[in-house]
């Protein structure tokens, strides 16, 4: 993390406790994009956080990215995986993009995110079907992408297709949301996450220019593991660790508050059992919360174990939300499937991580790949 943290969590905290907090169950319920969140922080000048100094951004690491996250998802899941997208498309555009892309993602007028899963390949993200082809007006892209985050409140995609030439995976483009030929899917209603926008895109001969290239042709697959995949990874493990957070907060107040009048006002918390539960939970959390903090000093001080932990992180905090998240459930009872608790909203945003690629299952076996000195791809 770098010396601007403090500073830039001292801004957020009145969006986050305040804005985010306060729509956080109307964007559940009713699927609304959180709008509210993204104006919020483009005007407290967040929305650059990773980009560059000399375009106007604050120049914020990865680590400092993913503390933005987790605060967010402590009051909104939706809001964070929106900003999470946000965060790994600007990055790479603070890699790979011109400065005038970059300067309006300082300024606050451009949402990125991320277009990279695919029908053809599913979970295999860093495998694209999509094609790019020369032709005299320029470069034609067609493609079915699914799942992109923000579909249609983004400003453009940081978009992945088949080299135009080169013999590797994938190369990777910034394709305008407005461009001639692009379909967004249906409107998203899903199980968890609802506020997020995600459906699918199909790709019709859109045509881009060259100068939308973004790296060298052939260069999509560095740009994945090297830029996108550890930020993402931080930052998808930051929102399951703020989703634990926002919901022990809860269930202790549940088991707090809730008395059993036949027994002289004793409260849940007052029985053994639950409090058995709660510990549990909160030292599971506790865990992953360390294992998160750790795998953001290896990213940002490039230590050599770092693309361990990246590999790591989205697993391990994302499977242990599920658990903790079950806890909170259990504790809360019937009560927690009542939408006025807040739990259960936490319980179904938490679901995701496990299957947003790259998967749990994908990632334990990287990892077994990883401690057994063997190659990756």
């Amino acid at each position: 993390m770098s010396h601007i943290l403090n500073d830039v969590l001292a801004k957020l905290e009145p969006i986050a406790a305040g804005v985010i907090a306060d729509k956080a169950v109307q964007t559940d319920v009713d699927g609304v994009f959180p709008s509210h969140a993204v104006e919020a922080m483009a005007s407290a000048g967040l929305m650059g956080l990773v980009t560059p100094i000399e375009h106007g951004g604050l120049g914020g690491t990865p680590g400092d990215a993913s503390h933005v996250v987790e605060r967010i998802a402590r009051e909104c899941g939706s809001s964070a995986m929106v900003i999470c997208m946000h965060f790994s498309g600007a990055f790479v555009l603070a890699r790979h993009g011109g400065a005038e892309v970059n300067r309006a993602v300082a300024a606050g007028q451009h949402l990125s995110t991320l277009a990279f899963s695919e029908v053809g390949s599913r979970s295999h993200f860093w495998a694209p079907l999509s094609t790019a082809s020369s032709i005299d007006l320029g470069t034609q892209l067609d493609a079915a992408k699914s799942w992109v985050t923000s579909a249609n409140h983004a400003t453009a995609y940081v978009w992945s297709s088949r080299p135009l030439e080169s013999e590797a995976p994938s190369t990777i483009w910034l394709v305008p949301a407005d461009s001639e030929g692009l379909k967004p899917g249906p409107s998203f209603d899903g199980l968890g996450l609802r506020g997020n926008d995600s459906t699918s895109i199909a790709a019709e001969n859109v045509m881009v220019d060259l100068s939308n290239r973004l790296g060298p042709d052939g260069g999509g697959f560095d740009i994945m593991m090297g830029t996108v995949l550890p930020i993402f990874q931080l930052m998808n493990s930051a929102c399951s660790v703020g989703l634990m957070e926002g919901a022990l907060s809860g269930t202790v107040r549940h088991a707090s508050g809730t008395r059993y009048e036949h027994l002289d006002g004793a409260s849940l918390a007052d029985l053994p059992t639950i409090r058995n539960f709660l510990a549990r939970a909160r030292v599971q959390a506790d865990m992953a919360r360390m294992l998160w903090l750790d795998a953001c000093d290896a990213v940002d001080n490039e230590r050599e174990d770092a693309m361990l932990r990246v590999l790591q992180v989205k697993a391990g905090c994302g499977d242990t939300a599920l658990d903790v998240l079950q806890i909170s459930m259990r504790v809360c009872g019937g009560s927690a499937y009542r939408k006025e608790v807040g739990v259960e909203r936490y319980f179904r945003d938490a679901q995701a991580a496990s299957i947003m690629a790259p998967t749990s299952d994908v990632l334990y076996d990287f990892i077994g790949k990883a401690v057994c000195g063997m190659d990756l791809f």
